[in-house]
């Protein structure tokens, strides 16, 4: 197993194509991924899976489609083939460093396969950010809870009585002694880039599947000071939180949240371009320790993030919109690997297949996507179609009533995009070519065979879900979830 190539995962969480230089983003967002792009297969149309992490992942590390096990089964199920149990079967050192993202835990099951998993989610979480200036004080929490049902049984006045009482919460935090690193939520790519390479300088010799997953571009967006001196920016903590805090308001609409976006989404690409030096870092460790040559890299993300381009923010699984589905992958190594743009529609299905077709690996029976490794793109190929899907209303996986709400199905091509709602039986199909920006659906009565194609394709896929299920994998990751459960009622009691 010495000459078996080595294969390193690199997942950023929230990272959106059209924020990545070498897919034509005008900042610079990405300058070490865009001179390794040079060197590498990137495809230009990758779509995730599903929509948050939760819906994403079982794709990348799996190879299926998030629901195929059932609408209430989230993440990995027990003794499911992945990358890491397939590769650690054939002698791979397995490892991962996760950057604190609660849903790629041992509760759904990420850690089967590695030998070493550390998902930092014991890192205390500083606090700084919680704004709120009653916290801890009963009686001053009570009085602003009846001002603030007063004012709003007055029309406008509770609208103002918002403003001031958020503006207060700022005052109140004040703006000494914080900064970027104190207010950050999640570990920095830093921190895992660390980890990582003490881990790679304990392995003997043999081949390693190691999996990065960054969260320097989730919210709250704290970026690291550097990234957004080196992209010009002269935002400072302070601005950051009050920025963060405004961003998150419930009680605003979109048109007074439009204010800030351009200040939000410069603190978002900050993030990216902290882990994109972070990237270059590792792969510079890789080369200094004779790795690099025989190792296989791929960088993709497990969805994108929405700046208002629809109404929202974030990234909620209701909405299977293009800034939330369309994520960079590119694929690189020091040897095997061939320049080339891949445009057509690949999805993150079909990664695992393709990364083990390129470390010479067969894939797992289980595998539900194909490799797109090979470089011809033949006419099947180029109409391939990506399936995304979610629980629309799913917003907390740890509550298992919220996984058993209906499903929004996306069937995505090259050129359109058929979204169908479950919940409100509405479908929509956008001519992705002449409305990239997915404002305009299309009337019912336009693009029939289009529209009859897409649907064949849908309803093939929920058949074949349901035949491909494997119920004792499914009763097995029901079981794992009641013990959960049971272990955390118990807990509760206790204490």
């Amino acid at each position: 197993m010495s000459t078996a190539q080595s294969l390193v995962l690199i997942t950023v969480d929230c990272m959106r194509a059209d924020h990545a230089g070498f897919l034509g983003y005008d900042r610079d967002t990405t300058p070490f991924l865009d001179s390794l792009a040079a060197t590498s297969i990137v495809f230009s149309n990758t779509i995730v899976a599903g929509v948050p992490t939760y819906y994403s992942l079982p794709a990348i590390m799996a190879s299926r489609h998030p629901l195929t096990l059932g609408r209430d089964v989230i993440g990995i199920a027990p003794e499911e083939p992945t990358i890491a149990s397939t590769l650690g079967q054939l002698g791979y050192a397995t490892g991962a460093f996760l950057a604190a993202n609660p849903y790629l835990s041992p509760r759904f099951g990420y850690n089967a396969g590695f030998d070493t998993f550390r998902d930092f989610l014991d890192t205390e979480i500083d606090g700084s950010s919680n704004l709120s200036p009653s916290n801890g004080h009963p009686l001053r929490s009570r009085l602003n809870e009846y001002l603030a049902k007063t004012c709003h049984n007055l029309g406008p006045i509770g609208s103002i009585y918002d403003d001031l009482y958020f503006e207060y919460c700022q005052r109140a935090a004040g703006s000494a002694n914080i900064s970027f690193d104190s207010l950050r939520r999640f570990p920095a790519a830093d921190v895992l880039v660390d980890e990582a390479t003490r881990w790679l300088d304990g392995l003997s010799g043999s081949p390693f599947f190691l999996w990065l997953h960054f969260m320097d571009p989730h919210s709250p967006y704290y970026p690291q000071q550097e990234s957004l001196q080196s992209a010009g920016s002269t935002l400072d903590p302070s601005r950051a939180r009050y920025l963060n805090s405004y961003w998150n308001r419930g009680d605003i609409g979109s048109n007074r949240l439009t204010r800030h976006r351009e200040d939000i989404v410069s603190l978002y690409d900050a993030g990216i371009r902290s882990v994109d030096a972070k990237i270059g870092r590792f792969v510079d460790e890789l080369q200094r320790r004779g790795l690099w040559e025989n190792c296989t890299l791929a960088v993709t993300a497990d969805h994108g993030e929405e700046f208002l381009e629809h109404g929202g923010r974030y990234h909620s699984p209701s909405k299977l919109t293009e800034e939330l589905i369309h994520v960079p992958l590119l694929i690189s190594g020091g040897k095997g690997i061939e320049t080339a743009v891949r445009k057509e529609p690949v999805s993150l299905v079909d990664l695992a297949p393709t990364l083990f077709d390129a470390i010479g690996v067969p894939s797992p029976d289980t595998f539900r996507g194909r490799s797109f490794w090979t470089s011809p793109v033949d006419a099947d190929r180029s109409s391939h179609a990506a399936i995304v899907e979610s629980v629309g209303t799913c917003t907390n996986p740890f509550d298992s009533l919220q996984r058993l709400g209906t499903r929004v199905l996306a069937i995505r091509e090259a050129d359109c995009k058929l979204v169908i709602d479950f919940a409100s039986s509405q479908e929509n199909l956008f001519d992705l070519k002449n409305d990239p920006g997915e404002l305009h659906p299309l009337r019912l009565e336009v693009e029939k065979p289009v529209r009859r194609h897409m649907l064949k394709r849908a309803s093939e896929h929920l058949a074949q879900s349901v035949e491909s299920r494997n119920p004792a994998r499914r009763l097995d990751a029901q079981l794992r979830d009641l013990r959960l459960e049971w272990s955390d009622s118990v807990a509760s009691i206790s204490s």
